[in-house]
């Protein structure tokens, strides 16, 4: 076979593989008919267009959280003009049975007893968490948990979710990534307004919904009682109390 017939014949193998290779594949964009296919919405970045306005926000708003085999209890969220917040729980220490409220200020965060005879003890920095023994939770899904909403740097599964009962709202249904040793944020539901309002959430402490309309909010938040040096109310129920010596049964004889 002469050097210009071995060339010939491996052009034409060549040739005969490539039109073999089969049909291209189709255009993903595209349907088979050739109408460009719409592309499919980004649930997180929905997400973090709503928690945007939501950062945004002023106001105050009641909530109602429900937990599990408990009675209703009524949330108040108050976010004021120059970003100090506060936020009244009831049943939100000793079991449930004391009503107190988180507030953020700039020399603090405090706890608030909220009753007559109440007090506010200042507990953490501010900015900071509080200690867990103390900590609600509650307030930090109108406050840090934003941030962890728009930080793309978190890893975080974010998909469309049903709405809560109760609202018709767009939810999404967040979960904290499997590597984070300390979630930076509960797995839950979270429904959004456009305005950028909480509509409903539920989470692993219980469920929110909000009640009423949304009000304008105070140039600053106010504390609702005198700052202390007392001690703060812990989350946990407490132990029921010893039996005094007094009431214990006498062993004395009789007769």
């Amino acid at each position: 076979m002469t050097t210009g017939t071995a060339l010939a014949a491996l052009t034409a193998l060549l040739l005969a593989g490539c039109s073999s290779s089969g049909p291209p594949e189709p255009d993903a964009t595209t349907t088979p008919d050739g109408t460009p296919v719409a592309a499919q919405p980004d649930p997180r970045g929905l997400l973090a267009a709503r928690v945007a306005v939501a950062k945004d926000q002023r106001y105050v708003a009641a909530y109602t959280l429900t937990v599990q085999g408990k009675g209703p209890r009524s949330i108040l969220v108050s976010v004021a003009t120059d970003r100090t917040w506060r936020v009244d729980i009831q049943g939100g220490a000793l079991g449930g049975t004391a009503d107190v409220a988180i507030a953020s200020r700039p020399e603090g965060m405090y706890q608030c007893q909220i009753n007559p005879s109440g007090q506010c003890v200042r507990v953490a920095a501010a900015g900071k968490k509080l200690p867990a023994a103390i900590d609600p939770r509650i307030q930090y899904v109108f406050v840090s948990w934003l941030d962890v909403l728009l930080d793309r740097q978190v890893p975080l599964a974010v998909a469309s979710a049903e709405p809560l009962a109760g609202t018709s709202a767009p939810c999404f249904a967040v979960e904290p990534g499997v590597t984070a040793i300390a979630p930076p944020i509960d797995p839950g539901t979270f429904c959004y307004s456009d305005k950028g309002i909480l509509t409903a959430a539920k989470l692993p402490f219980g469920q929110l919904m909000l009640t009423g309309e949304v009000v304008a909010p105070p140039d600053t938040i106010s504390l609702p009682a005198p700052v202390g040096d007392g001690t703060a109310l812990g989350t946990a129920t407490p132990p029921p109390p010893k039996p005094s010596a007094s009431g214990a049964p006498s062993t004395k004889a009789v007769g």
